[in-house]
């Protein structure tokens, strides 16, 4: 036998006793791929029907200064759109995005974390008394489509 066939011989013994453990590897490393690639496409389409409550004065206010500022990207009544998440979503509740968190998201942005939408441009042309009646009005969407605080724990 020369060297080349004998090292082939040699490779394939150690891989014949290994083959098990290649094809349950595979297969598990398929199963997760699966799983992410359909956890993905899931939330990737980013766009939800969402149920429109009576809404309170603050509610409307924030809804008409959605419409004009944030529909563009998340879409009528925060149900998501093209280029932006929707808001009426589980990952937004206040347990796991306080409303403090929407409010430096409008002013500073957001690096994109959850969505595949990339990042959020800041939107500092949004005042302080109008970023909130935005919020109340997400929140307001939020509790009507049964989106309740869920705490998430910390890691």
């Amino acid at each position: 036998m020369n060297d080349k066939s004998s090292a082939k011989t040699g490779l394939t013994k150690r891989l014949g006793m290994n083959r098990a453990a290649l094809l349950v590897s595979a297969v598990m490393v398929g199963g997760v791929l699966l799983f992410l690639y359909q956890s993905w496409s899931r939330t990737g389409s980013g766009q939800v029907d969402v149920k429109v409550p009576v809404l309170s004065a603050m509610g409307q206010q924030g809804a008409a200064a959605f419409a004009e500022n944030c529909a563009r990207c998340h879409g009528d009544n925060a149900g998501g759109g093209s280029g932006g998440p929707p808001l009426v979503h589980k990952i937004y509740n206040p347990g796991h995005h306080a409303d403090r968190a929407f409010m430096l998201a409008m002013q500073r942005g957001v690096p994109q974390h959850h969505w595949r939408f990339g990042n959020m441009p800041p939107q500092r042309h949004i005042g302080k008394d109008i970023a909130k009646a935005i919020v109340v009005y997400v929140r307001e969407l939020q509790a009507a489509n049964g989106i309740v605080e869920q705490p998430r724990p910390m890691r």
